[in-house]
């Protein structure tokens, strides 16, 4: 399996596509298929599966894991992840799993095992120019991506990716750490999840849990999730959040999205199967006992001919594999180790019970499917975690699950376990974490993993969405602003890429309608994310970016299964699996029988064991030979994924390109005599005109092309919903604004600079009280100058009192309730002339002068002394200027009269 072979595979397909893509327009409008990339995309991706699969696991195995170059513009650095954390991460797992997990898996000690020389390495991926930027600022780095990548646990790479991380680097303007871990079947369950694991434990060695995001694709959503539960029930502090896109959270295909034909997306319907290796598939229990047997009673090993696999309907299998593997084990001159066979899994095909004994899924046997943290629906409770962005394709055979675990998340007690399923530990798990606040969104009609053809216009959208979603849980982690890349006013894809249906749709004058007509383009980077109701932001977006409500839960077929079928397979996966493994049995039979006689020579030989624990028999531990080399082989240039990265790339290349242009200042041509005493030919002067407007467009978007991110508060504190009672919600906010109230002090000056004002409405003059917004001042101080007044009284509490002190001139004037003894009080006004100066500072009140009915008005003049406002025969002076309104402060509103 080569660049070669691959791509002789692989054109029909190609040329057959752009062909009938042209020749059947209208079956592909309003789909994604509509543009021509996305359609090429995916029948290339699907063409190239079902060559694969008649390949070895090796083959493809080697094929993906090739050195792909990256661009020069992105910086890429290798680190090993240290001894410690892998060691920590051992002991973390252990404790999650528990004894009667480690009992499941086979043991404590095989699945830490590595090939010699071959350590844990990860991946820096981060764009140089946001190195440079970072180094000449000396500013640590607090946006960390961790990356797992997909490949259904079995194949893939960081290499195979990484044209898909970089694309996050640069949206997010962040660092990507993508580890490398040990793929199945050769280090099965839970040898990749103790990998990831210990990757996360040393970045907190070098970041704050509130600087790193965790994503992963298809297999690696999965184990993404299966990583948050572990760190969540181990007490290890959690990242900012997670972004989950279509990941594979049930490995038993209980879900009927997985019965349908999906012919939207490129996943078999029947399933991964490969020509048989060394490697997959592994020996059932039925074989594994037939070769016992054949070493048991052979004198000489050499001349015995391995037997042909028994039918799927043979005897039953005990259920305790301890008992079968005692069963088996014998005392000789050959010894033979005890090894954990596939266990079989009951289910009933055309009114009959069938038992399989062949192992279905490459990461784990069968007995784990159900485990929780190989299928994370099987979970307690999914309550607990960090901020989650799920992205599942409307077209992709495993939409119903990945629905289900959004939900599940957001609503924990309303998507519980079958009830044998539920103990006193789930239940308390139940009761302690509360719901996951979880943005869902479904790409009508899209396929697995749509990103991954990061060259269409639809996945340009989905990187669009998940940057957004990461700068605002990393803002919200922090505490801070997040400032993220914008490139639509510069992207190659806004701007081109339209298929030519499209043109055909938009001429015919078809319009796309939405339910209740709500309609709102998906967030670019940079725009706040809509708040979280019930938990939940749910989403339902075309493949131009429309966003429209997502059905109701009642509605969505995965949200309505009943627990007890929930982790128990179905009949349709399975009968399509055995009728595709007995066509691959029947052409690959003698390639099969001859894998089976040099596995019948190992186990004869004898195997190096794990002071006696059971590896599954597909692991690469179980079959280890005495002497054998396992040192990892040197890996070639892969042309055929460079050429596809380099596709991939294409899109950020050509952004990259046009960023650094639109930074660019104008080049500004002179005139020299060579060209005719500076005359310059008219075309000439066009292209300088037009290159400088280009210029000077690109310069113009420049200031434009990043966007501030901040948590605008999406997510209630509270956990209340549309139910939760007025009378609670009152109190809970009356709660809140006591809290936050600042202690109240007699001499605090409200129109200080540096004072801070107590909690106000939305106008920003109505004060809050009892949790409602008064339309006036209530038994408050003033909160704001344009409420503030001069009162006739300042010993009533119900009354608004100045903020400013009273001299004795003005208390004077002020009454206890100037109503009541107006008519026994009179004010001569040249006894208040006569009386002496006041304090320097104190606010002064000048007397202005007096109408005939004999009242008089005053004006209040903070910081002036008399001597400036009276003239030189003490008379206060008439052409008083009017003090500036901020100082101002009303006259009272009950004046005293004269008898």
């Amino acid at each position: 399996m080569n660049t070669a072979t691959v791509s002789m595979a692989v054109t029909p397909t190609v040329l057959s596509t752009f062909v009938s893509h042209y020749l059947n327009r209208k079956p592909l409008r309003e789909r994604p298929t509509a543009h021509l990339s996305y359609d090429e995309g995916l029948h290339l991706i699907r063409s190239f599966l079902e060559f694969a699969s008649h390949h070895t696991v090796e083959d493809l195995q080697a094929f993906t894991s090739q050195w792909v170059p990256h661009p020069q513009w992105v910086k890429v650095e290798q680190v090993e992840i240290p001894e410690p954390q892998l060691v920590e991460s051992a002991g973390i797992l252990q404790e999650q799993l528990g004894p009667d997990g480690i009992r499941k898996v086979g043991g404590r000690n095989w699945w830490q095992w590595r090939k010699p020389g071959s350590p844990l390495k990860a991946e820096w991926i981060e764009m140089r120019s946001d190195y440079h930027e970072r180094k000449r600022s000396d500013d640590p780095c607090k946006r960390v991506m961790l990356y797992v990548h997909g490949g259904a646990y079995f194949f893939g790479s960081v290499d195979e990716h990484r044209y898909q991380m970089q694309r996050h680097a640069r949206k997010l303007k962040a660092r990507v750490f993508a580890p490398e871990y040990r793929l199945s079947p050769q280090f099965p369950f839970p040898c990749g999840l103790h990998d990831c694991l210990a990757a996360y434990l040393y970045l907190l060695t070098i970041q704050d849990p509130t600087t790193i995001i965790l994503a992963g694709d298809s297999a690696g959503g999965g184990m993404v999730l299966s990583m948050l539960v572990t760190m969540r029930d181990r007490g290890i502090p959690l990242p900012a959040g997670a972004i989950l896109i279509s990941p594979w959270v049930d490995l038993t295909h209980s879900f009927p999205s997985v019965s349908n034909d999906n012919p939207l997306d490129y996943i078999p319907k029947h399933g991964f199967h490969h020509k048989p290796s060394k490697a997959w598939p592994p020996l059932n229990a039925d074989e594994y006992a037939s070769l016992t047997e054949q070493i048991t009673n052979s004198t000489k090993p050499g001349q015995t001919k391995p037997t042909e696999p028994i039918p799927v309907e043979a005897k039953p299998l005990p259920q305790d594999l301890k008992q079968l593997n005692a069963a088996n084990s014998v005392e000789g001159d050959y010894a033979v180790d005890s090894r954990a066979e596939t266990s079989f899994l009951s289910i009933t095909l055309d009114g009959k019970e069938v038992q399989l004994k062949d192992q279905l899924q490459m990461y784990t046997t069968n007995e784990l499917l159900s485990h929780p943290l190989v299928s994370p629906v099987m979970q307690p409770t999914l309550g607990g975690l960090p901020p989650l962005l799920i992205m599942t394709g409307g077209g992709e055979i495993l939409r119903d699950e990945q629905i289900y675990v959004a939900h599940k998340c957001a609503n924990p007690s309303q998507y519980p376990l079958a009830d044998s399923a539920v103990d006193e530990s789930a239940r308390e798990q139940l009761a302690r974490f509360k719901p996951t606040d979880v943005q869902l969104q479904v790409w009508d009609d899209l396929c697995h993993v749509a990103p991954t053809l990061s060259f269409t216009r639809p996945a340009k959208y989905m990187y669009r969405s998940i940057a957004q979603f990461g700068a605002w849980a990393l803002a919200r982690a922090q505490k801070t602003e997040i400032e993220i890349l914008d490139d639509e006013s510069i992207s190659s894809i806004s701007s081109s890429d339209y298929s030519q249906t499209e043109d055909v749709n938009e001429a015919d004058g078809e319009q796309t309608e939405f339910p209740g007509g709500a309609k709102s383009e998906v967030g670019k980077a940079g725009d706040p994310l809509p708040p979280f109701k019930n938990h939940m932001v749910r989403q339902r977006v075309n493949r131009h970016g429309i966003i429209t409500p997502l059905e109701p839960a009642t509605e969505l077929v995965g949200c309505n299964l009943h627990p007890n079928e929930i982790g128990v397979i179905k009949e349709i996966p399975v009968r399509r699996w055995l009728e595709t493994r007995a066509q691959w049995d029947k052409r690959y039979g003698s390639v099969r029988a001859k894998i089976h006689k040099k596995r019948f020579k190992e186990m004869a030989a004898g195997y190096m064991g794990f002071d006696g624990e059971m590896p599954p028999p597909a692991a690469l531990a179980s079959r280890r030979k005495v002497g054998e080399d396992l040192v990892e082989k040197k890996r070639a240039k892969g042309i055929g994924l460079a050429l596809w990265s380099l596709w991939g790339s294409k899109h950020d290349e050509t952004t990259v390109i046009r960023e650094r242009e639109a930074g660019k200042a104008p080049d500004i041509k002179v005139a020299t005599s060579d060209e005719g005493q500076g005359a310059r030919s008219p075309a000439d002067l066009k292209r300088q005109e037009e290159e400088i407007a280009k210029r000077e467009l690109g310069h113009n978007r420049s200031r434009s092309r990043t966007k501030i991110v901040r948590d605008e508060r999406q997510i209630a504190d509270d956990d209340v919903d549309e139910n939760t009672p007025v009378s609670v919600l009152m109190a809970k906010r009356e709660e809140k604004s006591k809290e936050a109230e600042p202690p109240s002090s007699p001499t605090s000056n409200l129109l200080a600079p540096d004072s801070v004002p107590p909690e106000t409405g939305v106008t920003g003059k109505r004060p809050f009280v009892g949790g409602i917004a008064a339309p006036f001042s209530l038994n408050k101080e003033a909160e704001t100058a344009s409420m503030i007044t001069l009162t006739s009284a300042m010993d009533q509490p119900s009354r608004v009192a100045s903020p400013l002190p009273l001299t004795p001139r003005i208390d004077a004037f002020a009454t206890t309730s100037a109503a009541d003894k107006a008519k026994d009080e009179v004010f001569d006004s040249d006894s208040l002339k006569q009386e002496g100066p006041v304090a320097t500072g104190a606010p002064q009140l000048t007397l202005t002068g007096f109408d005939t009915a004999g009242s008089m008005t005053l004006f209040f003049t903070p910081g002036v002394e008399d001597d400036e406002i009276k003239g030189s025969d003490g008379i206060a002076a008439t052409n008083a200027q009017r003090p500036p309104l901020e100082t101002f402060v009303t006259a009272r509103e009950d004046l005293p009269w004269t008898k």
